[in-house]
């Protein structure tokens, strides 16, 4: 990862907008799905997408590209662009792979990162704090999007933050859709704000603990969500 792509994963995580018409693109696709505000199966047009968005053809289909690699749509040669489906056990198959890679970035961060970027951990620990005081869902998604950039750019290992960048939009959706039937949403928040006020302290077993935590919570409600599918 470049110094400038560090500069612009930085900026992004603490809340400002820079990049590319693709980058705009990407993102407000991107929330609108995980949100369900674009429902699994919808079929979606490059046209339509680019008049409501105001952003030109090529953005949203380079966008809707990068959406498609992270499995959150599906382009069907001559046939449209659908919104991908949810499938639960999927999602358990994807913690596997998440719980080894967070440890592994968050130990990463702690090490590695700035004065700069820790101030941007504390900041983002106390936001989350405040999200789960007051129960506020989707500030909580959006600052969970902003720490899982800030801990994809600070850990500084292009190979694990391309691996990671892979599952953060489908677990999110799988969150969103399913939070206020299983959810403990103050727990959940909190739960990531220790992962980041250890990393923003610099303190590696801390924030590998933490992570193995919050981890340990995603599996178990994931597990009550498939439970409550089937009915059991």
């Amino acid at each position: 990862m470049s110094e400038s792509e560090i500069g612009i994963g930085l900026a992004e995580a603490a809340g400002d907008s820079p990049g590319s018409l693709t980058d705009r693109a990407y993102r407000q696709l991107e929330e609108r799905i995980v949100t369900l505000q674009m429902a699994p199966g919808e079929v979606l047009s490059e046209a339509a997408l680019s008049k409501q968005l105001g952003i030109g053809r090529t953005p949203i289909r380079e966008a809707l590209q990068r959406l498609a690699r992270e499995g959150l749509v599906v382009i069907l040669p001559r046939r449209g662009i659908l919104v991908a489906e949810i499938n639960v056990r999927n999602q358990l198959e994807l913690l596997r792979v998440r719980r080894e890679l967070e440890r592994l970035m968050a130990i990463l961060c702690a090490r590695r990162c700035t004065a700069e970027e820790r101030t941007v951990f504390a900041e983002l620990a106390a936001q989350m704090d405040a999200a789960a005081s007051g129960a506020d869902d989707v500030a909580f998604m959006r600052q969970d999007r902003q720490l899982n950039l800030l801990i994809a750019t600070c850990c500084r290992n292009q190979y694990a933050s391309r691996a990671m960048g892979l599952t953060h939009g489908l677990s999110r959706r799988f969150w969103y859709q399913h939070y206020k039937q299983v959810l403990d949403l103050p727990l959940c928040a909190r739960l990531h704000a220790e992962q980041a006020r250890a990393i923003a302290a610099s303190d590696k077993d801390a924030a590998a603990a933490a992570t193995d935590r919050l981890m340990d919570y995603m599996e178990s409600f994931t597990r009550a969500t498939l439970d409550a599918e089937l009915g059991t």
